[in-house]
């Protein structure tokens, strides 16, 4: 039987449920049981019908809520490749890196127009990288001590999956110098990124 999960951290409430449900019976879904996964943040919602269907008529129905519908079959993932930026940590660490640097509103612009697709990827690296030469290497280090703190949930949802066994990923398209540390802290199997080359001026 296919599950919509809908999760709402600390807003869900029973007229939320009543919303989706409705939508869910106006795309000729049959639903079944509804079960807390845990009151007030997430829920699963058991119905029969179309999936697709289902799919389109939750979408956007609650803008504050993110939601899963997929066959119960399958639910539990074996892997997880996660991207690490703003994703499992709260920043974009070569914006931040950026600001000891005292260059951060240039850097941040790079970064944005890339996430627009203004810029492709190795464009977009290598004019933020161009801009870091010559900042001192200890910078990273203190980077990573004051600003790079994991999402809220980030390590519970890796530790989770891997002990049931799931192979867990973290990428980023910045720099193993952050990747490894975060990697280690939040507890993904392994990492990949780029290499930052060094020299040393004299």
């Amino acid at each position: 039987m296919p599950i919509a999960t809908l999760i709402a951290a600390d807003i869900f409430d029973g007229d939320m449920i009543s919303a989706a449900t409705q939508s869910l019976d106006s795309a000729g879904c049959s639903v079944g049981d509804v079960t807390w996964l845990e009151p007030g943040k997430a829920a699963d919602i058991n119905f029969t019908g179309d999936i697709t269907a289902a799919r389109n008529a939750l979408n956007g129905y609650e803008s504050d809520a993110d939601i899963f519908v997929q066959p119960g079959g399958n639910r539990r993932k074996m892997l997880l490749v996660s991207d690490m930026d703003s994703t499992m940590i709260t920043v974009e660490c070569i914006d931040e890196l950026a600001d000891y640097a005292g260059i951060k509103p240039q850097i941040a612009e790079i970064t944005e127009r890339a996430m627009q697709g203004e810029l492709d990827f190795t464009q977009a690296l290598t004019a933020r990288v161009s801009l870091l030469a010559g900042l001192d290497i200890a910078m990273i280090d203190k980077c990573l001590s004051e600003r790079v703190r994991p999402m809220a949930g980030a390590e519970i949802l890796v530790k989770t999956m891997a002990a049931w066994g799931a192979h867990t990923v973290l990428v980023s398209g910045g720099f193993t110098h952050f990747a490894r540390p975060v990697a280690n802290k939040i507890g993904f199997a392994e990492y990949e990124a780029n290499i930052l080359s060094m020299e040393m001026v004299s």
